[in-house]
């Protein structure tokens, strides 16, 4: 979905959901939230539901409430918005109600502590906040996250091309509705293998109980390696029915360990929002060191083609070819965002 003024509307249809029928509940309201979040959009979905036209509107930002459905997390419907929050028209103030972590979407955790950190190298920082206001386990939620985000007329160029090295290790191991000691035995059970790597680590235990729990037990652990450039790495695991906590939490540290071997300045679940600033940059060129793309990465950028018309040039990282890493550069659009007000 691209920003338009009023005197650059236009339509244009998606053609990835040409492939299936666009029936699920979750896309649809997905579509309600931009819907409630920007001023003049129309979205039309066929009868088949294999095809969707938008007609863009005005980012208008301002205080939103949302419920998501319960066969998605907030994450989902948490990442297109902040994409495109930092060029509303107010600040925006959404707050988001349903299910806070799942083993689908990334969670409000990682969100917070690893998604929202990438926006500040782009100029993005001041007032940017997410909120966990109650947790919501599946399969009946019952959380709850404010999302707190500054406006601002352009983002700036990115230049990140040293991975650097591990220097520390952060975690936040929740239980709800569940005994305290689950957070406890993941946190050990983490520090069991990730002590041989590394010196510096801290695995933070967060219990909710009564509301601030939800309306489901569960437990989770999210883990964060920070390098000595910045660079961020995150995995998270999820309780499953008859899954140990020792056996989650192991889970999650070796897919941590997996996610810094791919190396890189930004991880795999975060190269479609840095590509996009990228993209939206002052005029000039933006370079950012990654792994290979994912699949969702490789059509999110056929999609920046079409939309702004920029291509990314991608080229092995090393010249002797010995690194597994890529380099992505391009061209910033320039974007500026004529519909910001001031206070």
């Amino acid at each position: 979905m691209t920003t338009t003024t009023d005197d650059q509307h236009s339509s244009l249809q998606w053609s990835p959901l040409l492939s299936s029928p666009f029936s699920s509940l979750y896309a649809k309201r997905l579509l309600r939230l931009v819907e409630k979040v920007t001023n003049g959009t129309v979205i039309e979905i066929s009868l088949t539901g294999t095809a969707i036209l938008v007609k863009p509107g005005i980012i208008s930002g301002g205080p939103v409430t949302h419920d998501c459905p319960l066969s998605r997390s907030i994450g989902y419907f948490l990442e297109p918005i902040i994409m495109l929050a930092p060029f509303s028209k107010k600040p925006f103030s959404l707050t988001l109600r349903g299910i806070t972590t799942d083993d689908k979407d990334l969670s409000v955790d990682l969100i917070r502590t690893v998604t929202l950190p990438h926006l500040e190298p782009f100029g993005i920082s001041d007032g940017l906040e997410l909120k966990i206001k109650k947790r919501g386990s599946p399969p009946l939620g019952g959380g709850e996250v404010l999302f707190l985000c500054p406006i601002v007329k352009k983002v700036k160029t990115l230049n990140f091309i040293e991975p650097g090295k591990i220097k520390r290790i952060r975690g936040i191991a929740h239980a709800v509705r569940v005994s305290p000691q689950f957070s406890n035995r993941m946190i050990e059970a983490a520090r069991s293998v990730l002590n041989r790597y590394i010196p510096d680590i801290y695995l933070y235990s967060d219990v909710y109980k009564g509301e601030e729990g939800g309306k489901s037990p569960g437990y989770a652990l999210s883990l964060v390696a920070e390098t000595t450039t910045a660079a961020l790495h995150c995995a998270e695991a999820v309780s499953r029915p008859g899954v140990a906590p020792e056996d989650i939490s192991l889970e999650a540290t070796r897919s941590l360990l997996s996610e810094i071997e791919r190396g890189g300045c930004v991880d795999q679940k975060h190269q479609t929002l840095v590509l996009l600033m990228m993209a939206l940059g002052s005029e000039d060129v933006g370079r950012c060191r990654m792994a290979e793309p994912t699949e969702r990465t490789v059509q999110f950028l056929r999609d920046v083609r079409d939309t702004f018309g920029t291509s990314f040039k991608i080229v092995p990282a090393d010249k002797l070819g010995e690194s597994p890493h890529l380099l992505y550069s391009c061209y910033g659009t320039g974007y500026i965002n004529t519909n910001r007000t001031l206070a």
